[in-house]
């Protein structure tokens, strides 16, 4: 049965592209560099919700964040491609639901400056429509706020957009936004969790999603 599917919202880290050790690594060197110290994934992991200068400013102070801030995101364009890359087969899929003439969007905690890097060095940026990152709401994930402003923009009921994302925060934001969830576990932090919290989907594969959407979007 084909899905009245008008609009897809991705996720980045995790989801698009295989983000996470360059996120650590990027922290890290900051952390280290000021606070003589270095913190584990899952502590990193727990910091963000806002984008990365609301992460920084606990640790840091708000004073400090711009000049930090500059650091990291020197650290992370230098090391993108070292340390990050496109999950195999995800330009299939955006290669097809653009042939189905599909909107495509983004929905990330990243902040736009990082966003920027990702998906410039790894070009992607061509596929989407609109690109909603954490610098451009006022409330985070799991707030829905960004998947509601990208149903604004586009005129789009509920029911036409699927969120696909890696994490418990996306699910959140797909049910407070009325949206359909795809779940996919191919580099989820957290995926035994997000395996069982309810998605209306759930992807362990990239093959597993694309042939899901040819046989479900005309």
């Amino acid at each position: 049965m084909a899905l009245r599917i008008s609009c897809v919202i991705f996720d980045i880290d995790g989801t698009l592209t295989r983000t996470n050790e360059l996120i650590f690594a990027s922290f890290n060197h900051v952390a280290e560099r000021h606070l003589h110290r270095t913190f584990q994934p899952a502590e990193i992991v727990a910091m963000f919700g806002p984008p990365e200068e609301g992460a920084l400013e606990p640790l840091f102070g708000s004073e400090n964040v711009p000049r930090i801030m500059d650091e990291l995101c020197e650290f992370y364009r230098t090391h993108h491609h070292a340390l990050a890359g496109l999950h195999p087969g995800i330009e299939d899929v955006l290669r097809f639901l653009k042939s189905r003439d599909v909107r495509l969007a983004v929905f990330t905690g990243k902040g736009k400056r990082t966003t920027d890097i990702t998906l410039d060095a790894l070009g992607l940026a061509g596929y989407f429509d609109l690109i909603v990152s954490g610098t451009d709401v006022t409330k985070h994930k799991p707030d829905p706020e960004g998947i509601l402003k990208v149903i604004r923009t586009f005129s789009l009921r509920p029911e036409e957009v699927l969120m696909v994302g890696d994490s418990l925060g996306d699910i959140k934001a797909s049910r407070g936004a009325g949206v359909n969830m795809a779940a996919v576990l191919w580099d989820s932090y957290d995926s035994e969790r997000v395996r069982n919290a309810g998605a209306e989907y759930v992807f362990d594969e990239v093959a597993e999603l694309l042939a899901w959407l040819r046989t479900h979007i005309n």
